[in-house]
């Protein structure tokens, strides 16, 4: 008799556990609270425009591809992507703009002129983005960091011997720092902790390894969107007669002697022989396992920050824009205090626009462009957020204004809102935030909870609120983690 298993949440990382355990045997149920998949990779559509409704970077396809390869399926049948040739437009208020080029000597020597350093600074700092990946991805983004046989390898060993290369007890602003002295280089080295959800003046050194994961591996669009990821995928784990219950949130893991074993939910009782939790930590434990011990001391770390999305139907289109581009702030150190000290906004926030409709001509009407537009958020501790929409719409469209000399507002013929609290109650994301727990101490990055339950056998968790963190190619490596962690049914 065939072995089953249960994923609770339909996530990408669910849904690429899910086809990672049908690999091995398994025959699998995924449970989801909402009417669809995907969780926060989900889609927007509003008269005739569409927008990707969570994550809009995509980068690092290898790793989608290698689930449809891992069942003997040419991606392409199902998935494709364009590799875009500018990562992201740069835009300050004292008139400069930059495009960071996927042609890494191209970056070099455009940079190297624009903010007046030196090719060598540029090239040392990438180089050094490089070896701490590398020192890095096989303990912390390919394995278990609570499992005692992760630290039992060469790898490990070469890893801990050269740690002092990782600059893991200054802060990336720091780090930054020794290589750049124009604030404008350092400010867009300095946004990369926003890809964890933290602060570049509290996150740790060792963070500015993720421009090496963006400028060496690529920048790409789905054809169809970011939402073609999960639709794909989605498609892929029905192939391969994976269950999917929508509309039927778990309410209770349930457990005996010490053994997970099964869900309940509003229908009934499903047994299992293990269960793969994709839901955020802090609720899992709050709704779920409620008479279980909780990891008091995880689950009290910091909140990463959440997001404010405006979805805006432009009735124009934008020359000077692409697929992403950023409008920074003027005091980037000031919106991060609010963020995270204040738990508000700051009077002048980076704006980050993203459109899809550059690429993917059918995203909006003809002459029309779909701009996803998003400001940093604190996490939700209960903020007055129609007053704050309000303050940083307006603040928004000022700066919008300002940069690209333009009244957007008279060409806004949509619009949509996605605000903390709207995320929390569609994802169970703890208070909104997009990344679980933040990286705002030294060791936190390091510190996430695990990819398995210490208290219940056969309990494992995926996501970007566990371990190795959150974006979908940690998400996508969480499922992996927790593959490795099962036996074949």
């Amino acid at each position: 008799m065939s072995k089953n298993a249960i994923i609770i949440g339909s996530g990408i990382a669910g849904i690429a556990s899910a086809l990672r355990l049908r690999k091995k045997g398994y025959d699998v149920t995924v449970f989801e609270a909402n009417p669809y998949v995907g969780g926060k990779l989900h889609v927007v559509e509003k008269d005739g425009f569409r927008w990707d409704a969570g994550p809009s970077l995509f980068t690092m396809p290898h790793l989608v591809d290698e689930l449809f390869e891992l069942h003997d399926i040419d991606p392409r049948t199902l998935f494709n992507y364009k590799r875009k040739e500018v990562v992201c437009n740069y835009f300050w208020e004292d008139g400069t703009t930059f495009s960071v080029h996927a042609d890494t000597n191209k970056f070099i020597s455009e940079a190297a002129r624009t903010f007046n350093t030196s090719e060598v600074s540029l090239k040392n700092y990438l180089r050094n983005a490089k070896e701490k990946y590398d020192l890095t991805t096989s303990v912390f983004l390919e394995k278990s960091l609570h499992k005692a046989s992760t630290y039992l390898s060469f790898d490990t060993l070469k890893s801990l011997i050269q740690s002092h290369k990782l600059d893991i007890t200054s802060t990336l602003n720091s780090t930054n720092k020794k290589y750049f002295s124009d604030p404008r280089l350092v400010q867009l080295f300095n946004r990369y902790a926003t890809y964890n959800g933290s602060s570049p003046y509290q996150t740790p050194g060792v963070m500015s390894l993720i421009p090496h994961l963006e400028m060496h591996y690529g920048c790409f669009l789905p054809k169809g969107g970011m939402h073609a990821i999960t639709k794909s995928l989605h498609q892929l784990a029905i192939d391969q007669k994976v269950q999917f219950r929508l509309n039927e949130p778990v309410k209770k893991i349930l457990h005996e002697s010490g053994v997970a074993n099964g869900v309940q939910t509003e229908q009934g009782s499903y047994y299992s022989d293990l269960l793969v939790c994709n839901m955020d930590i802090y609720s899992t434990y709050n709704l779920l396992l409620k008479d279980l011990k909780r990891s008091d001391k995880i689950l009290r770390q910091e909140r990463s920050s959440s997001a404010l999305i405006y979805y805006w139907g432009v009735g124009r289109t934008f020359k000077e824009l692409d697929l992403h581009n950023i409008f920074f702030s003027k005091d980037y150190r000031e919106e991060f205090r609010c963020l995270f000290k204040e738990k508000t906004f700051s009077e002048d926030p980076t704006v980050y626009i993203n459109i899809t409709s550059k690429d993917e001509t059918d995203d909006a009407p003809e002459g029309n462009e779909n701009w996803f537009v998003m400001i940093n958020a604190p996490a939700n501790y209960g903020q007055d957020w129609e007053t704050l929409k309000k303050i940083s719409r307006d603040r928004i469209v000022q700066k919008i204004n300002r940069i690209l000399k333009t009244d957007i507002e008279k060409y806004l013929v949509t619009e949509e809102i996605l605000d903390p609290i709207l995320i929390e109650s569609r994802t169970s994301s703890h208070r909104g935030s997009l990344y679980g727990a933040s990286s705002n101490s030294k060791f936190s990055a390091f510190l996430r909870h695990p990819n398995f339950s210490g208290r219940l056998k056969n309990l494992y968790f995926c996501g970007g609120s566990v371990h190795p963190g959150g974006g979908i190619p940690l998400c996508l490596q969480s499922a992996k983690i927790v593959s490795d962690l099962i036996p074949d049914a």
